[in-house]
């Protein structure tokens, strides 16, 4: 046995030969944050990992392609599977679709969306900028047409313009996601329904009102939601 194999025989509890793959896939994520690893560290090789976990490399191989589908591990050229940075949401963005998901999941997701944006307020006053707020007025100042279709639109410009602002690219990202959530918000809608606080008077806070202001405008302007909430 080689002094690498050695080691990884200490590092990697062995599993008998009848585990599933799952198995092997908790042990290399234990093993992976025991020893530290960071995004471009170079994995051991199968036959290696194989060897200290007791267990056939066709099973390593098969926790490996899940790790790899879960975006933490890529191959690389002459390196073999080295650790990557993961995207956290792209499974996510791929079964975020209200065809195929239940309105009980999509309900879930809109609520998170109300929590996001009650929680921004801090992280927006530390990132807004005068143009920021000259464009977040603009678009609020467009909502002169009355139609679903724009109000939609306009409501989704609006609210993701907020998301730009924080600078978070998470947060930008999920407001991508959320986009078709929308439409599945208005059919819960029989009539247009407006919070006391409109998109003007938010703006109008973030120009001159303070931290708390801000997340006592935005809870008025959500309130038809969470009155819905409360009714259910």
């Amino acid at each position: 046995m080689s002094l690498l194999q050695s080691d990884l025989s200490k590092d990697l509890e062995r599993i008998s030969t009848n585990t599933m793959a799952d198995l092997v896939e908790i042990r290399l994520r234990e093993y992976l944050k025991k020893k530290s690893f960071l995004p471009g560290d170079a994995l051991p090789k199968e036959v290696e990992l194989a060897e200290a976990l007791g267990v056939s490399r066709n099973i390593v191989r098969e926790a490996l392609s899940r790790l790899r589908m879960l975006g933490m591990i890529e191959s690389r050229k002459k390196r073999g599977m080295v650790l990557t940075r993961p995207d956290i949401l792209g499974a996510f963005e791929r079964v975020l679709d209200p065809l195929i998901i239940d309105k009980s999941t999509l309900q879930d997701i809109f609520e998170l969306r109300l929590t996001l944006e009650m929680g921004m307020a801090d992280i927006l006053y530390i990132r807004k900028t005068a143009k920021d707020i000259e464009e977040l007025e603009a678009i609020a100042k467009r909502e002169v047409k009355s139609s679903t279709s724009f109000r939609i639109e306009n409501e989704i410009e609006f609210h993701g313009k907020l998301y730009a602002i924080t600078g978070n690219d998470t947060l930008k990202r999920f407001q991508i996601m959320l986009l078709p959530i929308f439409g599945y918000v208005t059919t819960l809608e029989k009539e247009q329904v407006k919070g006391k606080i409109t998109h003007l008077d938010l703006v109008d806070i973030l120009k001159h009102g303070d931290k708390e202001a801000f997340r006592n405008g935005m809870r008025e302007h959500l309130a038809p939601h969470f009155d819905r909430l409360e009714k259910k």
